[in-house]
């Protein structure tokens, strides 16, 4: 299998993000340091923020640590896009989304089943409380929508949300590149004005990154909580 640039970036965010975990959790202590503490705050965003809001304490703790890997690997393969030299998200060929939607999917149904094995299925497809003529209607919708679309959608938006933020930034940094050094003169001008709407997509980009690894991640939540639940 061929090794190209976007493989190491991967590779790279995979040990950046391994080396701080690893780093702020071998020596814990009672009164932590300033980097354990920050090591400490991104995991108790995510257990509190997204797994105990929408799981409870017992079920968050069940699906903390799936939870926790997914938000952090994205953060950290998304915010490689606007490190200089590398330029590009990890997240932004459809490889690492799609393995990540698949893993969420699998969960949500291993949830539902542990929780129902025998009407999992059957809650999912025939809701209760509708009448059964219209079921014909109903049970293709819920098929479609909770075992198709969901890791569908879970795949595109990560996928395309880093992929027009990299474009964007191209476009940006390449017109300032062309009016200033090609074309230069007055053209400079426009070039000046490309470079900072570079900068403010950059800002804007680093938002970005967060908030899909917390999108992501707070789906996947979802979709189990609506696995666990009683009526399942």
């Amino acid at each position: 299998m061929p090794i190209h640039r976007i493989h190491l970036i991967q590779f790279l965010a995979t040990i950046a993000v391994v080396l701080i975990f690893w780093l702020g959790t071998r020596r814990m202590r009672v009164v932590p340091g300033r980097f354990q503490s920050l090591v400490e705050m991104g995991l108790d965003f995510v257990r509190v923020n997204i797994g105990e809001d929408l799981l409870g304490k017992k079920d968050a703790q069940r699906f903390l640590p799936i939870l926790t890997t997914m938000f952090f690997m994205i953060l950290f393969m998304n915010i490689t896009g606007i490190i200089p030299f590398l330029n590009i998200a990890g997240t932004s060929i459809i490889a690492v989304p799609l393995t990540l939607a698949i893993v969420s999917y699998i969960t949500f149904i291993y949830a539902g089943i542990k929780k129902s094995p025998k009407n999992f299925f059957k809650n999912s497809l025939f809701p209760s409380g509708v009448p059964w003529p219209i079921y014909i209607i109903v049970t293709p919708i819920e098929l479609i929508s909770t075992f198709v679309i969901r890791p569908v959608t879970l795949t595109l938006r990560l996928l395309m949300n880093m992929m027009v933020g990299h474009l964007l930034l191209v476009l940006f940094f390449a017109a300032t590149q062309f009016f200033i050094v090609d074309m230069g003169g007055w053209w400079s001008v426009l070039g000046a004005g490309s470079l900072a709407f570079g900068f403010v997509f950059t800002l804007f980009e680093i938002l970005v990154a967060v908030l899909q690894a917390y999108v992501f991640a707070l789906l996947t939540a979802v979709y189990i909580q609506l696995a666990v639940a009683e009526e399942h």
